[in-house]
């Protein structure tokens, strides 16, 4: 496990793809545990709160509903495609699915005025923006599994993902880090509007632009665009995540094995 953060460097937690079984719902309480003994800003879950076969499901959202809830930072959650742009292999409603999920996920009125968070108006709650210090955070729903293409919500919701991500840019004068579930550079269509957004972002900002996902499940700290910054928290089988600290360079500490 990663050294405890200094006080004067803010730190988030992010992680995902987890928990894939009721074995990893233990470790991942363990891992609660250890979150809630460190000085956390925030706690970022990137989505895919379990597979598809337990996903899809109202009740195992409700389990892991109340399971971050015992997380004592502030927790935001994004929606992967197990939560529900795969659902329809379940022979359940994608964007119905999605909807369970925003009614018991996305934050509330209260929550984003007590905690200072935006969120985009509009249909898609789960897009939200923050800030701490001079960095800009935002939340994005871009799911694995190519993005939902092949789906008529697909384009309404790509062109919500990037208004919103431009918007924050120019709302960004020091670093703009973006979390979102799907890892884009798996060479797959529904990716590439998005993929092509991020590369004239970074030629802008090269270094202050930081991708943070899930959805390969390996850890890593890459360059996938000249002057994109890529991170990703582990996932099933591993359950552990990735603190990010807020000093000039933005460490990225991943820690696993729980």
């Amino acid at each position: 496990m990663p050294p405890l953060a200094s006080e004067h460097a803010p730190a988030v937690a992010v992680f995902g793809d987890v928990p894939y079984s009721e074995a990893e719902v233990e470790r991942l309480e363990r891992m609660i545990q250890d979150l809630n003994a460190r000085p956390l800003a925030l706690v970022v879950h990137v989505g895919d709160l379990g597979t598809s076969a337990q996903a899809c499901t109202d009740a195992w959202l409700a389990a892991r509903h109340a399971q971050l809830a015992r997380i004592k930072p502030p927790v935001v959650v994004i929606p992967g495609d197990n939560e529900w742009s795969d659902c329809h292999a379940r022979g359940a409603d994608p964007v119905e699915r999605l909807e369970r999920w925003r009614h018991r996920f996305c934050l509330s009125s209260k929550d984003l005025s007590r905690l200072k968070i935006e969120r985009q108006p509009g249909a898609y709650c789960e897009h939200l923006r923050w800030k701490i210090g001079d960095t800009v955070f935002v939340t994005l729903n871009v799911p694995g599994n190519n993005n939902n293409v092949r789906h008529p919500e697909h384009e309404a919701r790509t062109r919500a993902v990037l208004a919103w991500l431009e918007e924050s840019e120019q709302q960004a004068r020091g670093r703009l880090v973006v979390f979102m579930q799907a890892n884009p550079f798996v060479a797959r269509s529904g990716y590439r509007p998005l993929v092509e957004r991020l590369a004239v972002m970074a030629a802008r900002r090269p270094g202050r632009l930081v991708l943070v996902h899930g959805d390969t499940h390996i850890a890593k700290d890459d360059e996938p665009l000249p002057g994109l910054r890529g991170v990703e928290t582990w996932g099933s089988p591993f359950v552990g995540w990735t603190r990010l600290v807020l000093d000039d360079e933005l460490r990225a500490e991943s820690s696993a094995g729980y």
